[in-house]
Order: C-alpha cells, then sequence, then structure tokens
C-alpha cells in the first residue's frame, strides 16, 4: 500500500508573522522570532506550519500587497532567516509552506511602476487597466472587497485600473501569458529554497471578464458575508465577472505541473466565491489544486444543521480533491468568542480543536487557538487595519484577532521588549504559553494531548465520514478506514445533553484524548456542556 501523502490530514499551524515574536525590539514580529520558537511549534505536535506574507512590502495590508515576491521585507529580517527557518523546522519534522499572493502587487512592486507611466511599455499591458465611460466614471459597477470602486484613476496613463481590495493593491492581467510565466517563475524560486507546500491567497481572483460586464445586483433577502460583512456594498452584488472566470482552471493546471517537480510539495488554495463549496470541488479537480478551504467555517452560525450542511455539502461535490477545513485565521474573529461568547468556558476551546481535527480533511489552526485565546477588544486609537477604520463601528476589523502572541504574563505577554504594534489584553497574558506549561489541565497541554492522541487512529486522520442524525446540539459522525471505525460526538452548547444514536455494533468509549467528556449507556449518548465522545465502533 503506498503511503499517504504528508499533507493528508495534516495539522498546519498558521502564523502570523507580525505577532509571533519579535526578537530586535521594534514591536513587531520577525522570522527570527519564529526560529527562537521552533521548539515550542514542535512540542504542539503539528505537521506543518503557514507563515503569513513576509516578502517586501509597504504594508498596506500588512503584507499581503507585495512589492517584491522573492524578498523578505526588513521589518522580519532577511533572506538568509528564512533559509535558517527553513533548516531549523525541517530538522524539526515541520513542514513549511509560505503564502503566495498572485493575483494582485502593490503599487510599489516594480512592475506596476513600470506599467502605470504609459500605455506602450513593456509592462504596460500586466494590469487590469480600461477606459473611463463618457461621462468619466470607472468603465463598470465592481467593487472592492474593503469598501467601494475598485478602479482607481491613474492620469499618467489616463485609465482606470482594478483593484478588487486595497488601491494600493492593483490586480494583475493573468490574460497576458507574460505574467503568468512571471508568476510561476515567483513561485519556483521558492520551491527551488525548499518549501514544502503554498498557501495561495485570493486564488480565484487571477482572472476577470475582459468585457468587463457589470456584475449583477444580489436581492437583500440573499445577502451573506465570507471575509466580509453582509452590509458591505461588496455583498450586494453577485461577483460573476471579477473573479472565478472559467480561465483561471488552466492556470492551476499550469500552477500544478510546475508544482509536481518537486515530490511533497502541495498548494492549499483560499477560495471566497459565489459557492464556494461549489468552487473548491471545481479547483482541486485532478490536475489542479492538492487542497482548497474557504470562509464557510469561519462564520457566526455554530449550529449542528449549519456545520454538517457545509461538510457534506462539499463531501458531495468534492468526488477528487482534498478538503482543508479552519475554524479561526487573521480575517476573522477567534472561534471560542465568536461561538461561546464572553463567559466561554476554557474546555470550550479543547472541544472546538478536537471538533475541527476530526472531520475529514487536513486543519489550519491559527496562532493562539491551543492557548484558547478569544478576541481582543482593540481601541479605535489601537486600530492598525484599514478595513476596520472604513467600516467602524459595525465592523471593527481584524485587529482583535491580531493581536501579539502572548508568551509570558509579564510586561507585553513577553512578545516584545517595547510596545508592539497592537496591545497584548491582560486577559490573554493571563493565557501565557509560559503559565499554561505550567498548568497539566490548560487548553495547551490538552491541545498537545489530542493531537498526539490522534495519531494513533488512521479513521481520525485519513477516513471517510458519515454523519449521523441528530438533534441541536449534538454533533454527531462516523470516521472509518480499512476496518478501523470511530464513533465521534460533541454538544455545541452550554447545557449538559442526552440523546439516542442510532448506532449499530458494540461501541467502547475512548479516553486519553484529554477532552472533558461523556458516556453512552447503549445507545443513549451524554454529554456534559461542551463535552465531547470519541468510541470504537466494532
Amino acid at each position: 500500500m503506498s503511503q499517504a501523502p504528508w499533507w493528508r490530514g495534516a495539522v498546519i499551524y498558521q502564523i502570523y508573522p507580525r505577532s509571533f515574536s519579535d526578537t530586535n525590539g521594534d514591536g513587531v514580529g520577525d522570522l527570527p522570532g519564529i526560529i527562537d520558537r521552533l521548539d515550542y511549534i514542535q512540542s504542539l505536535g503539528v505537521d506543518a506550519i503557514w507563515i503569513s506574507p513576509f516578502f517586501k512590502s509597504p504594508m498596506a495590508d500588512f503584507g499581503y500587497d507585495i512589492a517584491d515576491y522573492r524578498d523578505v521585507d526588513p521589518l522580519f529580517g532577511k533572506l538568509d532567516d528564512f533559509d535558517r527557518l527553513l533548516a531549523g523546522a525541517h530538522q524539526r519534522g515541520i513542514k513549511v509552506m509560505i503564502d503566495q499572493v498572485l493575483s494582485h502587487t502593490s503599487v510599489e512592486h516594480d512592475w506596476f511602476k513600470e506599467s502605470r507611466e504609459n500605455r506602450d511599455n513593456p509592462k504596460a499591458d500586466w494590469y487590469v487597466w480600461a477606459d473611463a465611460r463618457e461621462d468619466g466614471t470607472p468603465p463598470n459597477n465592481w467593487l472592492s472587497l474593503f469598501g467601494g470602486v475598485a478602479w482607481r484613476w491613474e492620469p499618467r496613463r489616463g485609465q482606470y485600473y482594478l483593484h478588487n481590495f486595497l488601491s494600493s493593491q492593483p490586480d494583475l492581467n493573468f490574460h497576458n501569458p507574460e505574467v503568468q510565466q512571471a508568476t510561476l517563475d515567483n513561485v519556483k524560486f521558492w520551491l527551488d529554497k525548499g518549501v514544502d507546500g503554498f498557501r495561495l491567497d485570493a486564488i480565484n481572483f487571477c482572472f476577470h471578464d475582459q468585457a468587463l460586464r457589470d456584475n449583477p445586483a444580489k436581492p437583500k433577502a440573499v445577502r451573506v458575508g465570507r471575509g466580509f460583512s453582509a452590509d458591505n456594498p461588496y455583498a450586494f452584488q453577485y461577483h460573476y465577472y471579477n473573479n472565478t472566470r472559467p480561465e483561471n482552471l488552466p492556470f492551476l493546471e499550469e500552477l500544478r505541473t510546475l508544482v509536481d517537480n518537486y515530490p511533497g510539495a502541495t498548494t492549499l488554495g483560499e477560495i471566497s466565491a459565489e459557492d464556494s463549496l461549489a468552487t473548491t470541488a471545481e479547483y482541486t479537480q485532478q490536475g489542479r489544486l492538492h487542497m482548497g478551504y474557504s470562509f464557510e467555517l469561519l462564520v457566526n452560525d455554530f449550529s449542528v444543521a449549519y456545520i454538517r450542511s457545509t461538510v457534506e455539502g462539499l463531501e458531495q461535490k468534492m468526488t477528487v480533491g482534498w478538503p482543508c477545513w479552519a475554524i479561526s485565521n487573521h480575517d476573522v474573529p477567534r472561534a471560542i468568542s465568536r461561538w461561546g461568547g464572553k463567559e466561554a468556558p476554557a474546555h470550550m476551546a479543547k472541544m472546538l480543536s478536537a471538533m475541527v481535527c476530526s472531520l475529514r480533511g487536513s486543519v489550519c489552526i491559527y496562532q493562539g487557538e491551543e492557548l484558547g485565546l478569544d478576541e481582543a477588544e482593540v481601541a479605535f486609537e489601537d486600530l492598525q487595519d484599514p478595513y476596520g477604520m472604513t467600516f467602524w463601528p459595525e465592523f471593527k476589523g481584524r485587529d482583535g484577532c491580531r493581536t501579539p502572541m502572548p508568551w509570558t504574563s509579564g510586561e507585553y505577554g513577553g512578545f516584545s521588549t517595547t510596545k508592539p504594534w497592537l496591545p497584548v489584553p491582560d486577559s490573554h497574558k493571563q493565557k501565557a504559553v509560559a503559565h499554561q506549561e505550567q498548568d497539566s489541565a490548560s487548553v495547551l497541554n490538552g491541545f498537545r494531548q489530542f493531537l498526539a492522541w490522534r495519531k494513533q487512529f488512521p479513521a481520525l486522520v485519513a477516513g471517510s465520514i458519515r454523519f449521523l442524525d441528530t438533534a441541536e446540539p449534538v454533533l454527531a459522525f462516523e470516521r472509518e478506514l480499512d476496518g478501523q471505525k470511530l464513533l465521534v460526538a460533541f454538544n455545541l452548547s452550554n447545557q449538559p445533553v442526552s440523546q439516542t444514536l442510532a448506532v449499530t455494533g458494540h461501541i467502547s468509549a475512548l479516553g486519553e484524548h484529554g477532552l472533558v467528556s461523556g458516556d453512552m449507556a447503549g445507545t443513549v449518548l451524554n454529554l456534559p456542556p461542551y463535552g465531547s465522545f470519541y468510541g470504537q465502533v466494532q
């Protein structure tokens, strides 16, 4: 039997470098800070790290606006630091994935500086340029995810350029084969360095409709937010023409062909589309991306019905590809706050991590989830996120999940020796790594215990999934692989619950997973508040 690729069922730890660990005292995390914490990362039992952008950037969107794809921003260190980080991770058996932001660059990128000068330079067609309408207004009704129109006037060319995100993030013109090749060459640069994979930011935004057709209006009743709120004007349209275009698929196949030249390297696409589950299935067909993930579990809905329908919906559509699940990241409020509110008990954090790590697929765990960090309250005067400043106070932006990692309970949480770029809340200092290390029952030690325990069960890592018919608030499913069959159940509420399950066979409870656990009496499952149950089915 051939061994499954390392990324199937992998737990990938997302590091937001600005907020992980600061070694040079400028209040911002850096690559040497990650190197210093590699032993900690190894102790978690994760399979890989994904590092958010650390490339040269003016930091208008904190690194997702890239000025040089092949260099490290001085804020984070040097290229040599990345090489040391890669070597140190590999020595510890940790794979390294990095972000690639392919659809757009910074206005500070040399490509854009040349392109905007006039209409006949060698890079003139490398970005999406369009003439104004007769009345001087933008060429169509496309909107930016970050608010307002998606077009910015450039007087040097007398044209508008497209920006699906900030106006300082111009969109590349992927209809130009030279742009595609230059992009692939940049990816190859990091593959040659030895990275193990890429998390592909906004990967469905690479191509636009060349006819620049208007997006149709979306009725108020069906407006939803995925990475944006439903009251953002962006939610008022169907985004049929500014992203998720069919031309994207052949490019993904070119990208996959390149990556396949590097055995073991993997691709994980971030997909936010009108039907993200269908697009994820389409993008992970044979010869395209290895894995895809969407914002479908990064929402406020914490019902059994929603989680089940989301996972089953992807299972039905994704017949070839492999899913990756996340319940927190650097763009959304932390899961324990979203789903548990202010009074959520610590053991809920353990349950949430166990739940996402028990679904079929790979998992992205965002730094701080292993500590049970809640969403930080950031005062308006401390805000850094331009997205939050624009939509304040209805939407407070993404800073609340981006505050620095608390390593100690001391000043600045041991993150830095100086005032950090975002404040460290006192409540987070109480959950600091140093504090939790000393407590065998802490969220941190429970996280480590569960990940080590999970590896003993191939069915949990790579098996099939089948949901059981249950009433709220009990989420229950079976995982099965090569004759090993497990029953997994969670109480998603803060009240004890009993429920009869339609299961066949003898079920023996499994312990040693470190979770607050329920029990089964015959076919009746009893779960304490935010409790879990794992059983072997014979």
